[in-house]
């Protein structure tokens, strides 16, 4: 047998040595490479979402308001700010409206000659011709203002003469100096209820007088809420007297004005009915509602007046403040899985005035949150009461703050699941 190269061994035992070694040194890097890697990752990976527990509060409704409704005619109330109708009777029953149709008469006039706050307007000069209209209004039963020929008046003056005592006189004479005749008054008056979306209502002449002038309870509603909104009349209609130095004094028809938070609006007479558009404040803990009714048909004005007086005293209890919401409620819990707690709170209160059995609902939206400092919005609670909607702002109280090194290295599942979730949604 030959002899072992002594040279030969050893360059196979330093291959093998290099072997394990360079496959060592490979492991190794590997090893660590991966390590790496995978702190690379889990230290700029998402962190789960907190998802939060949500508290929503209970609906809030009272019990129903009972009313002492008229025993007669067509009626409605309504309330500014609020959808539809509080009460009503017959509602959409077409009927003479009487000098109820000066209000539209006002408006247009309103309209076509604006007078600017605290003016009287453009003067008007009362001829001959405006004492025969007087004559001819006496003639045939209607009520009439003074007159006075070669007096001046400002529109405001004689708008007053008009809508007091009901001067259908001035309602005549108005039309002719503001539109040339009583006839394209009574055009525009009715294209103008046309695009104000009052179909049921229709003027004839603009006094009232004609029991062609026809409306419904409904229409004369919304009518009165219009009426309101133009600051000249609303202060017209809100004033018991008048002393015009050329015509006298001049009361007001409306005899409910001043009790029960009437403000408003126009009385109406025909041969066989009286009739009351009218408007209230009613006070409702730190606020008020203005009340918009009307009640057609009544048998004389001292029976019509005596329901509406029993239906404010019913409808005015009605109304009340609910506070749904007060500032730094909390409304959802958050928690994350490292141990991080934090609440969403209103950043204010909220109250809303409702009327009768109407509910009040508080709608909660939270969002999910994974890191967020103390006082960001996270969502916001929504107040809904009828028509009436209030967003409350929720901002969290604490900070959900980053979980840090090691809950990130030990917990590889929930970083995986947090960046799944991220790219489901991308």
């Amino acid at each position: 047998m030959p002899d072992r190269d002594p040279r030969a061994d050893r360059a196979r035992v330093y291959r093998r040595r290099r072997i394990v070694v360079f496959g060592a040194l490979a492991l190794v890097l590997a090893l660590t490479t991966s390590g790496v890697v995978y702190t690379a990752n889990a230290l700029g990976a998402p962190v789960p979402a907190a998802t939060p527990v949500v508290t929503d509060p209970e609906p809030v409704a009272a019990a129903p308001q009972q009313l002492s409704l008229p025993g007669f005619g067509s009626y409605a109330v309504g309330a500014v700010g609020f959808d539809g109708l509080l009460v009503a009777g017959d509602e959409t029953a077409p009927v003479p409206m009487a000098s109820i149709a000066k209000i539209v008469t006002t408006l247009v006039l309103l309209e076509a000659h604006p007078i600017a706050p605290g003016e009287g307007g453009p003067e008007i000069t009362y001829t001959d011709e405006d004492v025969d209209i007087y004559w001819d209004m006496v003639a045939q039963n209607g009520s009439v203002a003074p007159v006075v020929p070669g007096a001046t008046l400002t529109l405001r003056e004689s708008l007053e003469a008009m809508l007091l005592p009901s001067g259908n006189n001035y309602a005549i004479s108005l039309a002719n100096w503001g539109f040339g005749s009583v006839d394209a008054l009574v055009e525009r008056a009715n294209a103008w209820l046309a695009e104000h979306g009052l179909v049921n209502t229709h003027l004839a002449d603009t006094s009232g007088l004609s029991l062609d002038n026809v409306s419904t309870a409904a229409d004369l509603v919304r009518l009165g809420e219009i009426a309101l909104t133009d600051p000249v009349l609303a202060e017209i209609v809100a004033t018991p007297a008048v002393d015009i130095p050329e015509l006298g004094a001049l009361k007001n028809s409306n005899k409910l004005l001043g009790t029960r938070g009437v403000d408003g609006i126009k009385t109406g007479t025909t041969d066989d009915a009286a009739n009351l558009l009218f408007s209230a404040d009613v006070p409702v803990g730190s606020t008020s509602v203005t009340i918009v009714g009307v009640l057609l048909g009544g048998e004389t004005h001292a029976v019509l007046n005596e329901a509406i007086a029993a239906l404010l005293d019913s409808i005015a209890p009605g109304f009340h403040e609910v506070a749904p919401l007060e500032a730094n409620q909390s409304l959802a819990e958050y928690a994350t899985p490292w141990g991080d707690t934090a609440r969403a709170r209103t950043t204010s209160g909220a109250s809303v005035v409702v009327w009768s059995d109407t509910p009040v609902d508080v709608e909660v939206r939270a969002e999910p949150v994974t890191l967020a400092s103390r006082g960001t919005e996270v969502g916001a609670a929504v107040v809904r009461a009828g028509a009436q909607e209030i967003t409350v702002p929720l901002v969290l109280d604490a900070t959900l703050d980053d979980p840090g090194t090691w809950w990130r290295l030990a917990n590889p599942g929930a970083l995986d699941a947090a960046r799944g979730a991220q790219s489901g949604n991308e």
